[in-house]
């Protein structure tokens, strides 16, 4: 698997002239300047761009997209966590948590949040080393208030007194939640071995001890938060992006009326003169201990920060290469014999100055004994490249394939791509705030071998992490056991090597075809084979999404049989790996993946070339030796998974108990890894065999494909798999009515916080309940928020929301906290509720209008991506009654909720509760005997309206 961190992703080659920067309309304003440098954009990006720098230094980007259901909003300051000062570390953290907290104009706590909330958006903030980024969506009309109140962060917060002890509490809660995180953890071990001197090597969250108050006759930890504003947040090192239907004209006026007054202070973004890496303590050879079952070895090498390079971009033909998954691969030769699972290979940890390339090699318990045997096949690979691959040829293929990316690239969700528009902004010239990430100017064959040559034994940190190590030493932050080893250069080369050919996978056909149809319609049905097809031209790319459901009615039966359906789609995943990797290279992806009625096949990508893929995958499914080796592999994983889950984040395991109680038929993490070592490859073979010989068989294609090849390829697909069962034959996923005594199940769980996750479940699979639910969430959120984690500080992850089990409506309120147990965060709960039921007695309906909107306007927004178009229009061919307008037919009923509905659910949810709750050292419940009690959820008529 290749990957960097962006903003070093892939990149074009050339640009044709219709690619060329447009030129921006100038508007005469005192307080800007009107750039006419806009960024590059493909022939397909039909949306208006303008580049403004004011007279205080501030420069934004805005994007007039008219088919934009939401309005997004992004702001990065150039300051992260390396500027944290030696002695009070997080608080550039700190400070960001306290800019939320109130502002001259809007001095509650909740204001902005609560704007968010009733107008249908969502708001959120990161520290990262060298960037803190805001962000918001919202409905398109309440932008202005949104800036009004988002300026505010950055023209006079009020860093209020009385919210800063709970902040600090807040921030060590968000610390505690990720003490167990394995990626820190092996983080907080590089520190100790890095240039003591950089200042990435602090600690970076924050916590109660390095963020204490000061001593007396020193600042208080307030005036050093402002300072730290002060010193660091100017206009000069601000980037704001903007994506919104309005026009150019008037998101010009929004910003300059609102971000004019930001004070430069003549400020300029930070550099970093201190070496990552001090060349001399190198080669280090660490280990350290994990605490899940996983197995991983690290190899980091100190390079130039690759940025300064990122119209060249060399170091992507070396990630092409050490990444490759392909035939002759060092993955194909360490999977081959048993030694590894998985690989990628990027450069990260950049500081604009530095970087480290790094490979991640995930083992097998083989692999971890043969260390050596893996380091020297990664050496053979690398010597492979330097004699072999550093060609033109190669470059310009990867470069071709990173055009026809940017030139058909789908623009994601508004607020993801203001966040992504204001960072790149901040690093690159405003021309290639689009572009960098795929541009790609010509080979540099110089460069590139200045970066392989540091790809070197001499040069290099390597990390093993494993459950067996231990140590004395423990690392200062995330408590974990290392400790430095003895060099080895003893390995031997397990296998030959060879650099990838040609890629015989990059489509040529690229033209789009007109059409376009609303909804999906059924291109072939019959008792056995149902296919459907949507053409769609919207998104301007020639791509289409194909799902194909196996469906078999004893996939469930048994734990047992849930597992080889596991088993079966793991392999074919796995057997096809090496064969098709240059496929998704060339933008052809295929994955397989298990469920409740046997397995779904989803492929994605051009319409060229897709259709061998899909025969392909079933002829390989239908007819491929199962062998040993890669049945080993894969139960080895999914079986390494089971064991982990206990140690996965503790609201998903809630979360899975609250699915394996409440929906039939389903099996714990514990039954699946206890029949999983029952079985054995002859079982995975006569599970193949039985589960082709009856199959009922679903299929969608939804794309830029018209009707007749889309025929034409579902014929191929029921021809190959030659379906006998029909729909009637597939046992339902079926969800269950809560208990009306109030029930506590407990996760199986190592973590050690606590956490309440409390359902209350609707009584009717009907659109005006799910609506009503919908809109009773929207309203709660906030002061859920409010109440539990600013107020009371109860924990970091603090959220309530609508929560459906299939089509049964539903509520989930969830606290997980460092701190306090289970049934004091459920007694704080129980108090919320009560003052709940008093709050909605006194709503008025005037109250009640905007967060009916927000409702309206969320389940109305429209897909921005083929993607998840054609995943919505997938997951509704699995209900029993077929329809593809549930969503709009509850976004009409959410407008004509009132308050007596939302009092009347509120009741009737108060009667339906079960409470997920988990403490340190809890023995885990049978959920099975509580799912034992339960009748099936009462399917009210869903045509209801």
């Amino acid at each position: 698997m290749l990957h960097a961190t962006p903003p070093l992703l892939g990149a074009t080659l050339m640009l044709a002239a219709a690619w060329l920067p447009a030129q921006a309309a100038d508007m005469p304003n005192s307080s800007r300047i009107t750039d006419t440098t806009t960024p590059i954009k493909s022939p397909f990006d039909s949306r208006a761009y303008r580049v403004l720098t004011l007279d205080n230094g501030l420069t934004a980007l805005l994007v007039s997209d008219p088919e934009a259901d939401k309005a997004a909003a992004s702001m990065n300051v150039s300051v992260g966590s390396e500027q944290n000062p030696d002695d009070l570390q997080g608080l550039a953290h700190l400070l960001e948590h306290m800019l939320f907290l109130g502002t001259e104009p809007y001095p509650e706590p909740d204001a902005y949040q609560g704007y968010i909330s009733r107008h249908a958006g969502s708001h959120n903030a990161f520290t990262a080393a060298q960037d803190t980024n805001y962000f918001f969506d919202i409905e398109p009309s309440a932008l202005s208030g949104a800036l009004d109140r988002f300026s505010a962060f950055f023209l006079s917060p009020l860093f209020n007194a009385d919210k800063l002890e709970s902040e600090r509490s807040i921030v060590d809660s968000e610390y505690q939640a990720r003490r167990r995180d394995e990626s820190r953890r092996e983080n907080d071990v590089l520190n100790q071995v890095l240039n003591p001197a950089h200042p990435g090597t602090q600690f970076s969250v924050g916590s109660l001890e390095t963020l204490a108050n000061r001593p007396a006759g020193e600042p208080t930890l307030r005036e050093r938060v402002i300072d730290f504003y002060h010193g660091h947040y100017g206009a000069g090192v601000m980037h704001l992006a903007i994506v919104a239907p309005q026009s150019l004209d008037e998101l010009e006026q929004l910003v300059t009326q609102r971000f004019a007054e930001l004070p430069n202070r003549g400020l300029e973004r930070p550099t970093i003169d201190a070496p990552l890496v001090e060349a001399e303590s190198l080669p280090r050879y660490l280990e350290r201990q994990t605490l899940t079952d996983s197995r991983q070895v690290r190899f980091l090498f100190p390079i130039p920060d690759p940025q300064s390079d990122y119209a060249n971009k060399p170091t992507q033909l070396l990630s092409h290469l050490l990444g490759d998954e392909g035939e002759g691969s060092v993955l194909a030769a360490l999977r081959d014999t048993g030694l590894a699972d998985g690989l990628s290979a990027g450069a990260g940890r950049s500081d604009g100055e530095h970087a480290l390339f790094n490979v991640a090699i995930s083992l097998t318990p083989e692999g971890a004994k043969r260390l050596d045997d893996v380091q020297a096949t990664l050496f053979a690979a690398i010597d492979n490249v330097a004699a072999n691959g550093v060609k033109e040829w190669r470059y310009d293929e990867q470069a071709r394939l990173q055009e026809q990316a940017f030139r058909f690239q789908q623009h994601g969700a508004p607020q993801h791509e203001a966040t992504q528009l204001a960072m790149r902004l901040s690093r690159y010239p405003v021309k290639d705030a689009q572009y960098a990430p795929y541009r790609m100017d010509g080979f540099d064959a110089e460069r590139t071998r200045t970066y392989l040559e540091a790809l070197s034994p001499d040069n290099m940190i390597r990390i093993y992490s494993g459950p067996e190590v231990e140590s004395e030493k423990v690392s200062p932050w995330f408590d974990t056991q290392w400790q430095e080893v003895s060099p080895s250069t003893d390995g031997q080369v397990v296998d030959t090597l060879a650099l990838p050919a040609p890629n015989p996978f990059i489509a040529d056909d690229l033209t789009l075809q007109s059409g376009h149809d609303d909804d999906p319609s059924v291109l072939m049905d019959d008792a056995h084979f149902t296919a459907w097809h949507m053409q769609v031209e919207r998104f301007n790319t020639p791509k289409v999404e194909w799902r194909v459901s196996l469906q078999h009615p004893s996939v469930s039966r048994s734990a047992e049989e849930a597992v080889l359906n596991r088993l079966l789609a793991a392999w074919l995943n796995d057997s096809l790996n090496e064969a098709l990797y240059p496929a998704q290279l060339a933008g052809q992806s295929f994955n397989a993946y298990a469920h409740a009625r046997g397995m779904t096949l989803a492929f994605s990508g051009w319409r060229d070339g897709q259709a061998p893929l899909i025969e392909r995958t079933l002829t390989q499914l239908e007819n491929a030796p199962i062998s040993l080796e890669s049945f080993d592999r894969v139960q080895y994983q999914l079986e390494r998974q089971w064991r982990n889950a206990p140690d996965s984040a503790l609201f998903g395991q809630a979360r899975r108990t609250l699915s394996q109680a409440l929906l039939t038929p389903q099996w714990s993490t514990e039954e699946l890894l206890a029949a999983s070592r029952r079985l054995e490859l002859h079982h995975l073979k006569d599970f193949r065999q039985r589960f082709l010989s009856g199959l009922y068989v679903d299929a969608m294609a939804v794309g830029n494909l018209d009707a007749e090849l889309a025929r034409t390829q579902a014929s191929k697909i029921k021809h190959t798999l030659r379906p006998r069962l029909t729909r009637d034959d597939i046992p339902p996923l079926t969800p269950l009515a809560v208990s009306p005594d109030d029930g506590v199940l407990r996760p199986h769980s190592t973590r050690d916080e606590s956490l309440v996750l409390r359902y209350l479940q609707g009584n009717e699979a009907t659109p005006r309940q799910q609506a009503t639910a919908s809109v009773l969430a929207q309203w709660l959120q906030t002061p859920f928020y409010q109440r539990l984690r600013t107020q009371e500080q109860l924990g970091y992850i603090v959220n309530a929301g609508y929560y459906p089990l299939l089509e049964a409506p539903g509520l989930a309120l969830v606290v997980q906290s460092p701190e306090a147990d289970s049934a004091t965060v459920a007694e704080r709960m129980d108090v919320f509720m009560a003052d709940i039921t008093t709050r909605l007695n006194a709503l008025d309906d005037a109250t009640l209008a905007p967060y009916r909107q927000a409702v309206h306007s969320k389940l109305t927004q429209r897909d921005t991506s083929l993607g998840a178009l054609a995943n919505r229009y997938w997951q509704a061919t699995a209900l029993e009654d077929v329809r593809f307008d549930r969503r709009q037919r509850r976004a009409e009923q959410a407008l004509e909720v009132g308050v007596d509905d939302v009092r009347t659910l509120w009741e009737t949810l108060l009667g339906h509760r079960l409470d997920v709750r988990f403490d340190s050292g809890d023995t885990p419940s049978d959920v099975s005997t509580y799912r034992d009690g339960l009748s099936a959820f009462s399917a009210t008529d869903t045509t209801d309206d």
